[in-house]
């Protein structure tokens, strides 16, 4: 595995904690964008999260990949479904996106295999 993408998101979320912290205004409003892109409308929750993944991909931000594969999994996405979306990302962000795509795919499994069933 490229990374233990669970403890990434960890690692992540507190140098996020830190940077509200230390630029509350600029944090605030862009949390405000992030709800407000991801609100329901036209596109559901999951489409929003598998487009976010794929600009991820394509832009090459291992940590967008984290937060989005885990976002698109919490939104019911299957394996198909983010096969196609890596696809799409690939096409549209060429050979570099092909890498990226592996990166995707090993959050992924990272994601999958640390999941423990819930019992009742």
């Amino acid at each position: 595995m490229l990374h233990d993408w669970p403890e990434l998101i960890k690692l992540i979320s507190g140098h996020m904690r830190t940077l509200r912290g230390g630029a509350p205004e600029t944090m605030k409003a862009f949390s405000a964008m992030a709800v407000s892109a991801s609100a329901g409308g036209a596109l559901d929750a999951k489409t929003k999260e598998l487009m976010a993944l794929a600009i991820g991909v394509a832009t090459r931000c291992d940590d967008c990949i984290a937060f989005h594969v885990k976002g698109a999994l919490q939104q019911g996405a299957t394996r198909e479904e983010i096969m196609e979306t890596l696809a799409m990302s690939i096409y549209m962000g060429a050979g570099p996106s092909v890498m990226y795509a592996s990166h995707a795919i090993d959050a992924y499994t990272g994601f999958t295999q640390t999941e423990t069933p819930s019992t009742p």
